[in-house]
């Protein structure tokens, strides 16, 4: 493949390099790499410069312009609110909807399926407010990423970068695995019959799927092409998805049986929690439009109408069509793997089947289109600060995308979608998605009540105390909750303990940062939420997931330690051109 790099530390003047396959220079072209001596001697100072990197907070300015400008050619500026709002509504709906609402309903919640996706949703939403007003003010391709780096530090980006990535590959792997059951579906074939049984692979992992990675692949070179034909595409798409969606739910309802929805709510509240944590899933994507933001024409007002829109549409369709569902069949009767397609030739409308899993084929399709984009953007944005390898930064001259990081980003999307079952995946993408959301949402209170050489040291001291509170009292009453006590003294001092953190923020903490264009309202309220309800939801996610995200936490920060704390503290050296830190504003430190 052809290869565009900018070199920040190996060649000076920033020259744009081209050719044909990967040297070193594209990988790590920073001075620490240049040299078996020079990497022994950055080795050495790894404790300072780990110092340096640990809480450098980047500016407004320098992610805007300076890293932006790394990557030599400009995104083109191609989308308004229109695109926005279908490329939201299609990044998400299908993705949760018909992957996990059956096994969510049979296992966990029951015919409260539809509580546990409003739950969810209202949760995204908190976040998906969050959201907007950071992309708002920093409408660049990094989304979280920029965010984190701005207000928590170099370093808490890169452990939330890896988790992006984590999120976003299992994310694609997950609906391609989905796209190939519903297309065996759609060929009166069991949805499995499509994948081949590999007896030598441990359980979980030897169903491989090729059929995954060739609609990947299809993905990847529409999205190289161009942005503004992607969101027509999407456009299109996603209308008919919405046509399918209401024909499920009109031809639904004339089978509907209301004894379905008893006992409504079979495992308890706890049923109900964990098939939320479970369909949070359903929400993933939404923070992947957030990186289109660059490519926005007016973010200020296109932004908040395209986030906020179809996440209130998605909501709102989610609940109506896992009601359909439950109206249908019997809950547990509900398949797992295609559960809208096998419900309707369960009440003998079978001739619905095939409308159902096309419309679900295309939904996954727009969700699949939507996620590579998002990875895409991510990817570019973090090898702009060199915590990836750099030539991810690259943005074509002629169609204005990140060709080397789509293509990248396929490649693993593929190889996860080739050998890892959906169940296995669903859990470690929920783990993932919720850590990201609730470090926003406390990035988001650190850039409202906290600016450098303004926030007096007496007020960073209260916030840095209240923040504490919140998070502690969010964490303990997950972990009580977690635990299995039935009884509520835990919650009587657990919960007034996050009100009176998140009151005394508002009341004792003076803002200092007003949003320019669009701000969250009921500050600090809202952000505060939904650190509480994201980490709440968390505590009903099983242990084996906590093991797999703690083990692949433990991989980024071996990764970091020996290559991007370097890589990232040289660029950061090189833009300042006099120290290693990218800040104007000071870390919340002394």
């Amino acid at each position: 493949m052809a290869i565009e790099s900018t070199d920040v530390e190996g060649n000076e003047n920033g020259s744009k390099k081209r050719g044909c396959g990967c040297t070193k220079q594209d990988f790590l072209p920073e001075q620490s790499f240049q040299s078996c001596k020079s990497y022994l001697n950055a080795l050495s100072n790894t404790k300072s410069r780990l110092k340096d990197r640990l809480l450098a907070r980047s500016a407004d300015h320098v992610e805007l312009h300076e890293i932006r400008g790394r990557s030599q050619h400009e995104m083109k500026k191609t989308l308004n609110w229109w695109d926005m709002i279908w490329f939201g509504i299609g990044g998400v709906m299908g993705s949760g909807i018909f992957v996990l609402t059956g096994e969510a309903a049979r296992n966990y919640s029951g015919p409260a399926v539809v509580v546990s996706y409003f739950i969810s949703g209202v949760t995204a939403l908190l976040s998906v407010l969050c959201y907007t007003e950071f992309c708002v003010e920093l409408p660049v391709a990094g989304g979280s990423f920029t965010y984190l780096r701005v207000e928590l530090g170099d370093f808490i980006a890169y452990i939330a970068a890896g988790n992006i990535l984590f999120e976003y590959v299992v994310a694609g792997a997950s609906v391609a695995r989905s796209w190939t059951s519903y297309l065996a579906t759609l060929f009166n074939q069991d949805p499995s019959s499509f994948r081949f049984h590999v007896s030598s692979i441990s359980e979980g992992y030897n169903q491989l799927d090729p059929i995954a990675v060739g609609i990947s692949v299809i993905i990847c070179v529409a999205a190289c092409m161009s942005t503004k034909m992607s969101s027509r595409f999407n456009s299109i798409v996603t209308i008919v998805q919405l046509i399918v969606l209401l024909f499920i739910i009109i031809a639904g309802l004339t089978k509907a049986e209301p004894q379905h929805f008893s006992p409504f709510s079979p495992n308890g509240i706890r049923g109900i929690l964990k098939a939320s944590s479970v369909l949070f899933f359903a929400f993933v994507g939404f923070d992947g439009v957030a990186t289109l933001g660059e490519e926005v024409k007016n973010p200020g007002r296109d932004i908040p109408i395209g986030l906020i829109g179809s996440m209130s549409v998605i909501i709102t369709l989610y609940c109506l069509l896992s009601a359909t569902l439950i109206f249908m069949q019997p809950y547990n009767q509900i398949d797992v793997d295609a559960p809208f397609t096998l419900a309707f030739q369960a009440v003998g409308l079978k001739w619905a089947n095939y409308i159902v899993a096309i419309g679900a084929l295309k939904g996954m399709t727009t969700v699949l289109l939507a996620n590579l984009l998002g990875q895409a953007r991510y990817f570019t944005h973090i090898g702009r600060t060199h915590m990836a390898p750099p030539f991810l930064a690259a943005v074509n001259e002629k169609t204005g995308t990140p060709v080397n990081a789509t293509i990248i980003m396929t490649i693993l999307n593929s190889i996860v979608g080739l050998f890892t079952s959906l169940d296995v995946l669903a859990n470690l993408l929920s783990l993932a998605t919720l850590f990201i959301f609730s470090l926003v949402s406390l990035a988001l209170l650190v850039r409202r009540y906290y600016a450098g050489g303004e926030t007096t040291d007496s007020d960073r001291n209260k916030l840095i105390g209240f923040l504490v509170l919140i998070i502690g009292s969010s964490i303990a009453t997950a972990v009580y909750w977690a635990v299995g006590n039935n009884r509520w003294i835990g919650f009587a001092v657990t919960v007034p303990i996050w009100f009176f953190a998140t009151l005394g923020l508002q009341v004792v903490v003076k803002e200092a940062r007003k949003p320019k264009l669009w701000g969250v309202p009921l500050m600090p309220w809202i952000p505060s939420t939904s650190i509480a309800v994201n980490v709440f939801i968390m505590s009903s996610i099983d242990s084996a997931s906590y093991i797999r995200f703690g083990i692949w936490t433990l991989l980024l920060l071996v990764y970091y330690v020996f290559i991007a704390l370097h890589a990232s503290y040289d660029a950061a050296k090189y833009t300042t051109g006099t120290s290693a830190a990218t800040v104007t504003n000071p870390p919340l430190r002394e």
